[in-house]
């Protein structure tokens, strides 16, 4: 009986190739639960910007409620746009000139609160919307504002509307 030597190579191959295989199979298994974390952990941070922004709306509305001017400029952005009477307020100079006077007096002129808040899912802008109060707690118009992330937890607000709510018919 002679012993005779087989090509090692076709074997070679073989188990080089099954190890390809095992190795993209653990890829393909390490992906999908890397992207499933990555989904959870977009949405928790989505979740999170949001309920930032909604606290940044509400400290600006603060600002009204303090009387606290100094704060309110704060939260607006240098290029900032506010359509706050016949011709947009352009700047932060000049939406601060526009506000100055809604802060006189020791009782606000009225008050907001944010109802709706939006974020991009780049997380750079947001919207926010919702109701504006008189003194008497009546709403009177919905304000709608834009908010740019200037940095880590900083948003400032590029664009500003209010509108106000129609009277009931039986108001008119």
């Amino acid at each position: 009986m002679e012993l005779t030597m087989r090509d090692p190579r076709p074997l070679a191959r073989s188990l080089a190739l099954l190890g390809a295989a095992l190795l993209t199979a653990g890829v393909c298994v390490s992906c999908a639960t890397s992207k499933e974390h990555q989904a959870n952990d977009s949405r928790i941070q989505h979740e999170d910007l949001t309920d930032e922004v909604r606290q940044t709306e509400a400290a600006f509305a603060k600002t009204m409620q303090d009387r606290d001017f100094t704060a309110f400029g704060g939260f607006v952005s240098a290029e900032a746009v506010f359509f706050s009477g016949p011709e947009p307020l352009r700047g932060r100079a000049a939406v601060l000139e526009g506000w100055q006077p809604f802060f006189e007096g020791a009782q606000a002129p009225f008050s907001w609160k944010p109802g709706q808040v939006e974020v991009l899912d780049s997380g750079t802008l947001a919207l926010t919307s919702g109701p504006v109060f008189n003194p008497e707690g009546r709403q009177v118009a919905t304000f709608t504002s834009v908010w740019r992330r200037e940095g880590p937890g900083t948003w400032r607000i590029v664009f500003d509307k209010g509108n106000p709510v129609e009277a009931p018919a039986a108001q008119r």
